[in-house]
C-alpha cells in the first residue's frame, strides 16, 4: 500500500474520521463509475457508492495494511453491486458513456482501441458475460495490475490473466463483427 494510504488507514483506525474523508475523496469517482457500469442508474450508483464507503469504514479494522487499499475497496463495492443486481433481477440496464477511456498496453491492442468508436466499445462490453466485463474494466479502465484484478475478483493470478486474455479475445471478436 502507498505510504500515504497506510498513514491514512492508521489515522482512521486511531479515531481520525477526517482522514477517511480523504480516502473517500480519492476513490469516490472510480467506485461511482463501477456502480454506474453495474447498475446503469445514476441514483442506484450514488446509493451503492455511499454504501460501499460506509461498509468499508465499518470493516476497516479487518483490512490488511500490507495490501493495496483500492482493490480491497473495489472488491467490497463489486460484491455490493452484485448483491444489488441479484435482488433487482431482470431490471434493464440503461446506456451511458464510459468516462476516461481505457488505455490498453500492447501495441496491437492500442491499434485496436484507436480503430474503434467509443459507443461500439460500450455496446460490445455490455454484451460480454459479467465475469469478463469486470476483469477488463478492472484491468484497463481502472488500471489495476493482474495481481490486483485477481485479488478484487477472488481469483488466482493465473486465473485473472486468463480471464483478462479471454475477455480481450471475446471483445475483439465482437468489435470485428460490428
Amino acid at each position: 500500500m502507498a505510504s500515504g494510504e497506510e498513514t491514512l488507514v492508521h489515522e482512521i483506525l486511531s479515531g481520525d474520521v477526517n482522514s477517511y474523508a480523504l480516502l473517500v475523496k480519492r476513490y469516490q469517482k472510480p467506485i461511482y463509475n463501477l456502480m454506474l457500469r453495474m447498475t446503469g442508474s445514476e441514483e442506484d450508483a450514488l446509493d451503492l457508492t455511499q454504501e460501499t464507503f460506509v461498509r468499508a469504514y465499518e470493516k476497516l479494522e479487518k483490512f490488511n495494511p500490507s495490501a493495496s487499499f483500492f482493490p480491497w475497496l473495489y472488491t467490497m463495492g463489486l460484491n455490493l453491486a452484485r448483491d444489488f443486481l441479484r435482488r433487482a433481477k431482470g431490471s434493464p440496464i440503461e446506456s451511458y458513456e464510459l468516462e476516461n477511456s481505457s488505455s490498453i498496453e500492447s501495441d496491437h491492442d492500442d491499434r485496436l482501441a484507436d480503430q474503434i468508436d467509443g459507443q461500439h466499445l460500450l455496446q460490445a462490453l455490455q454484451t460480454l458475460p459479467i465475469d469478463y466485463r469486470e476483469a477488463l474494466l478492472l484491468r484497463f479502465h481502472e488500471g489495476l495490475s493482474i495481481s490486483e484484478v485477481a485479488y478484487a475478483l477472488g481469483l488466482s493470478v493465473s486465473a485473472a490473466k486468463m480471464r483478462v486474455h479471454r475477455g480481450v479475445l471475446k471483445l475483439r471478436r465482437l468489435l470485428m463483427k460490428q
